[in-house]
């Protein structure tokens, strides 16, 4: 156990941190740059925090450069949903929200909570991770550009749209090249991308999405968990006899991982046998569309989880066994 616990609140340009252990706490402020974690290495060896366990909420990528740093530097480091550390908040009962009184929480919460450690990807999962968010984000963009031309009026945007559309094409195109080409140079990822599309109903665009979300599934100890991390995960509401609400997702996880196995649960049926099982026995108990359709992308995480984790291909016939007696 650590003997100080350094809580960071983190955004775009800036950083807050509090230091707790010793007699006193200790508060500063820094640039989120490397200029600026050079500057918090100094402060913190000013105050001989040698064994140090740093801790962060997992807002936007903001803390993903610090949080290696900090690794890199010896220290351990965990990275949180920041809901829990609203609750920890609520639970101490924080009356005022500054950066200095949110990084104390956050060093309180990592304390009293001792959250699990966090361990970076390696380079070629970072390398395919930060290409897989691109290629999304340039996804997005033509969707937007597409919206554009549904209601554009003007010649002129038409023909800039269908420009910008086209160099979004091409760019894409060839970051799809570029993901395969980066798997096919990584034997691990290689082997692993293989298992993934022995699943009928994964191709190229999701199997690279999920080796470069989930990484390692030795990280998680079953395929609930990895579910749970893409956030598909139901949630009740019932208390009483006064609230009695429908179920529905609690979508704390990883929206990105999530988004990517929308599309494929559409047509999963067509091609995978467990899959149309599942379907027709959820339709046969009369579930609406969107409940099998996030059944369905539930299930396509657990396969995925099932072939990498037992290191076989996918066997059709004993997957079909599982979902009728699911």
């Amino acid at each position: 156990m650590s003997s100080c616990y350094l809580g960071i609140d983190i955004s775009k340009e800036r950083f807050a941190v509090t230091l707790l252990g010793g007699a006193q706490s200790a508060s500063g402020q820094f640039s989120n740059d490397p200029a600026g974690f050079a500057k918090l290495a100094r402060w913190l060896q000013k105050r001989r925090a040698t064994s140090l366990h740093a801790c962060l909420e997992a807002t936007s990528r903001y803390w993903e450069a610090l949080a290696l740093f900090l690794h890199d530097q010896g220290h351990q480091v965990s990275v949180v949903n920041p809901k829990l550390v609203k609750r920890h908040a609520e639970s101490i009962m924080q009356r005022n929200k500054t950066d200095a009184q949110d990084a104390f929480t956050i060093a309180d919460y990592c304390q009293k909570h001792q959250p699990p450690l966090w361990e970076p990807p390696s380079p070629a999962y970072r390398e395919l991770q930060a290409l897989v968010r691109h290629i999304q984000a340039l996804k997005a963009d033509r969707q937007r550009e597409r919206n554009r031309r549904e209601t554009a009026i003007s010649t002129e945007v038409v023909t800039a749209i269908d420009s910008h559309v086209a160099f979004l094409d091409d760019q894409i195109a060839q970051l799809e090249a570029r993901i395969n080409d980066h798997i096919d140079q990584h034997p691990d990822l290689k082997a692993d991308k293989e298992l993934l599309q022995s699943i009928p109903g994964i191709g190229d665009v999701l199997a690279a999405t999920f080796l470069a979300e989930v990484r390692d599934v030795s990280r998680f100890q079953n395929a609930g968990q990895v579910a749970a991390y893409a956030g598909l995960t139901p949630g009740q509401r019932q208390s009483g006899s006064s609230l009695h609400s429908p179920g529905h997702l609690v979508k704390w996880g990883n929206p990105l991982l999530r988004s990517a196995f929308f599309m494929p649960a559409l047509s999963a049926h067509r091609w995978n046998p467990v899959i149309a099982a599942l379907k027709l026995r959820l339709e046969e108990r009369g579930k609406s569309k969107m409940t099998i359709i996030v059944a369905i992308m539930r299930k396509l995480i657990h396969l995925c989880y099932g072939v990498l984790k037992t290191r076989q291909p996918f066997d059709p016939q004993h997957g079909i066994e599982q979902a009728i007696s699911a």
